[in-house]
């Protein structure tokens, strides 16, 4: 699978709006609004902040991300969250590759390995049709089934900073398991 090379990670960082992803049990089935925020550590780790809004509550969960093999110039990353994020004990890392970016870091498009997760990010809340269909047909070319995408609504403008109730029972994660 071709991955991107050299990766600025300082240019990376920041917000990026999930444009459309093959669902995942970890996100509530109805959650709008997602987003990922990252930002760098000291230590050269990515401190990630993953947010989703359901039912006009916020849920999100935190983590790290660092490289997975911090000799090689892919952007090959893994993501490291604690479940559950009430009481966070379970580790579980995943794989996050950076198959495509533009020259001007605005969207990407990041997926894995064993092709069962694929996103489309971008700093704004849309991306045009064209520039979509463009990500869609790099992720064809890498096998993806890009039939299982789907897209993630955003409103105009987006929730700023914590706005909103939040998932207080801190248990989104379970019952999006459950397709809730």
């Amino acid at each position: 699978m071709e991955v991107v090379k050299d990766l600025d990670i300082k240019r990376y960082m920041g917000r990026w709006y999930e444009i459309a992803s093959f669902p995942s049990r970890f996100q509530p089935k109805n959650g709008i609004n997602t987003r990922a925020t990252y930002t760098l550590n000291e230590d050269g780790t990515v401190h990630v902040l993953n947010e989703t809004w359901s039912n006009g509550k916020r849920g999100y969960i935190e983590g790290t991300a660092y490289k997975a093999d911090p000799s090689s110039n892919e952007a090959k990353l893994k993501v490291k969250f604690y479940l559950p994020p009430f009481l966070p004990i379970i580790p579980v890392v995943g794989d996050y590759w950076v198959l495509f970016i533009d020259d001007d870091y605005q969207y990407a498009l990041i997926g894995q390995p064993s092709r069962n997760y694929l996103w489309i990010l971008c700093r704004n809340t849309h991306l045009d049709e064209e520039t979509y269909n463009q990500l869609l047909e790099r992720a064809t070319n890498e096998g993806y089934d890009v039939k299982k995408l789907h897209k993630t609504q955003q409103t105009d403008p987006p929730p700023e900073g914590e706005e909103g109730p939040k998932d207080t029972k801190g248990i989104w994660w379970i019952k999006s398991i459950f397709g809730k």
